[in-house]
């Protein structure tokens, strides 16, 4: 006999060995909790035209996840033009997920990170709402490879735990407008169908924060940057044909707050700001029906910041990812 029938069959002993009030109220907790989620499920302000949800219970849902990162400098120290580029290495991983009447609960496994060849770490979580969403991406990262260009003179880099360590933090938030006719969730979390095209503009507010620190051949960097952004965009749902969603989204917005420093040793280089400074959240999606309860898809996220002012100091940071995903209705 399998593991997998011993717990089985222990859990239906146990469960049958409980008291009769028990069980009683197990099964009434359960019902209600169902009710409720069945309630809200339903209860979707939504015209029904351009916009619906299925009619299934459960979701299983595969995914293949794609990270990456990259930030530029550029500037004039004592008279002489730089220019840095520096890429993180990809991140790859496999996540599964199931959903009840629209909650829903990922796992993610990184192969690399498992047999130990990647030792970055990086934390994802998305909300994507009718109204309002958004999602949060967190990377600590050391494993950088790139160049720094000096007057012409140019330098390939590669950097590891024992010289480079970055911390980032990019999050964005949204509101939508049309969110009867248009919905995010179709293209992203597909707890809803979108049926018609349709497209809505946005408010967003967006998030920043950077901490970076460096030592090479004795000269330590350290920098920090926290970014706050306030901005409108638009996003809109292309349904070219029968069972078939293409979604692009952007949603730049300009910095109200800024507060970065770039200490290189003891010397502290400023940041002048120029206009205009912001962070821009783009999204994208192509998702397929298949049949009555299959789908499958690619979606994907792209930060793009910018800060300073190229003739002192000017940082740009990009981070994205991307998912290729299969998905069953039961």
């Amino acid at each position: 006999m399998t593991r997998h029938r011993i717990i089985v069959i222990a859990a239906i002993l146990f469960a049958t060995t409980l008291p009769a009030d028990a069980q009683k109220f197990i099964y009434k907790l359960n019902r209600s909790v169902d009710y409720v989620l069945e309630k809200l499920y339903w209860r979707a302000d939504i015209d029904t035209t351009y916009v619906t949800r299925p009619k299934t219970k459960w979701t299983l849902l595969g995914r293949f996840n794609v990270t990456g990162a990259k930030i530029i400098a550029k500037g004039i120290e004592e008279g002489k033009h730089f220019n840095t580029e520096l890429k993180a290495a990809h991140k790859m991983t496999l996540s599964g997920g199931v959903s009840y009447r629209g909650l829903t609960l990922n796992l993610a496994l990184n192969p690399a990170k498992l047999l130990g060849k990647y030792h970055d770490y990086e934390l994802g979580l998305r909300s994507y709402a009718r109204r309002m969403g958004g999602d949060i991406a967190y990377q600590d990262a050391s494993n950088f490879k790139g160049w720094a260009e000096m007057d012409g003179m140019r330098e390939n880099i590669t950097t590891s735990e024992k010289n480079f360590k970055l911390r980032t933090l990019n999050a964005n938030g949204y509101y939508v407008f049309n969110h009867r006719r248009f919905s995010y969730p179709a293209a992203f979390t597909h707890s809803y169908i979108q049926h018609r095209s349709s497209g809505s503009f946005l408010l967003t507010l967006s998030g920043q924060g950077q901490h970076g620190k460096a030592d090479d051949n004795g000269q330590t960097f350290n920098f920090k940057i926290t970014n706050i952004a306030l901005g409108a965009g638009y996003g809109y749902n292309y349904v070219p044909a029968r069972n078939w969603l293409i979604h692009l989204s952007a949603l730049p917005a300009y910095l109200i707050y800024c507060n970065a420093s770039l200490t290189m040793s003891d010397t502290r280089i400023p940041l002048r700001h120029h206009f205009p400074e912001g962070i821009i959240t783009s999204r994208g999606s192509i998702v397929r029906q298949i049949g009555r309860n299959m789908f499958a898809g690619f979606s994907m996220t792209y930060y793009f910041t910018n800060i300073g002012y190229e003739k002192k100091l000017a940082i740009d940071n990009q981070k994205w990812n991307t998912r290729l995903y299969f998905g069953v209705r039961l």
